[in-house]
């Protein structure tokens, strides 16, 4: 005789949990290294389409892990290397490896930006607080006006995310790129110049004074030269309130215009 078998009903909180497992197994784990190579990688080749952000493409976010048709890491990778036909998504001319790198730093964006929001802020007080009680015009410039000591800013919504350009108002010291080191540099004499590193060689380094001007200095005649390790951008965070900040950060995150270097 035999023995009739009842089905086996799996209770639904455990039908989600595999479900959120399976989509987990999908994601590789990354290095903070794979990351930081992926966000060079997708500055240089994603951004002038996808914008810093990741969601200048109509129905694709990828600073929010949102895709259209990608549904795990290895999907991402070769759509980044082989393009999508009959769409704007062309081929690109990347590795295996570069191509899991820019996905590592997606999938760290999206990580931020689940636990970083951004309020809302308004462009036009963010203008004006940008060109007044800011004083960001005595050290940056934005269309034309303003300082040459530090970085250019017109174009800083196309290359800076929300929330980088918060922690950058913030937190200043926390991340201070390359292109926007200052050094301090001592000549035999004893003469001490500080400013804006703009180039170096292997002999010589030149640099924006303090009073704007350039300056072309012979690493044969320096006494001292290093960069210099605290940030010269003041912190925000006593002098602005949060709804200043966020202002701030929604007027700079509009900043789009293309910038010669």
């Amino acid at each position: 005789m035999g023995i009739a078998m009842r089905p086996i009903r799996i209770p639904v909180v455990i039908v989600f949990l595999l479900a959120a497992a399976s989509s987990l197994l999908a994601q590789q784990q990354y290095t903070p290294v794979e990351a930081e190579i992926g966000r060079q990688l997708f500055t240089n080749n994603c951004v002038s389409c996808h914008g810093p952000e990741g969601d200048a493409v109509q129905g694709v976010d990828l600073g929010h892990g949102h895709f259209r048709v990608a549904s795990s890491d290895s999907d991402l990778v070769r759509i980044m290397r082989n393009g999508i036909p009959a769409t704007g998504m062309p081929a690109n001319n990347l590795s295996q490896e570069q191509a899991k790198a820019i996905v590592a730093y997606l999938r760290s964006i999206a990580a931020s930006a689940a636990s970083n929001a951004i309020p809302a802020g308004d462009v036009s007080r963010g203008k004006a607080i940008f060109e007044g009680k800011g004083e960001c015009l005595s050290c940056h410039r934005v269309a034309g006006v303003g300082s040459r000591l530090g970085p250019d800013l017109s174009g800083i919504g196309r290359l800076r995310r929300s929330v980088e350009l918060q922690s950058a108002l913030l937190e200043p010291p926390a991340e201070v790129r390359p292109n926007n080191r200052f050094i301090r540099a001592v000549t035999q004499n004893g003469t001490t110049i500080t400013g804006r590193l703009l180039n170096q060689d292997t002999f010589t380094v030149q640099l924006l004074d303090s009073k704007e001007q350039l300056v072309s200095l012979s690493k044969s005649n320096l006494r001292e030269f290093s960069f210099v390790t605290n940030s010269p951008m003041p912190s925000y965070q006593d002098k602005l309130a949060s709804q200043d900040v966020a202002d701030l950060v929604s007027y700079l995150a509009s900043l789009k215009a293309q910038v010669n270097p």
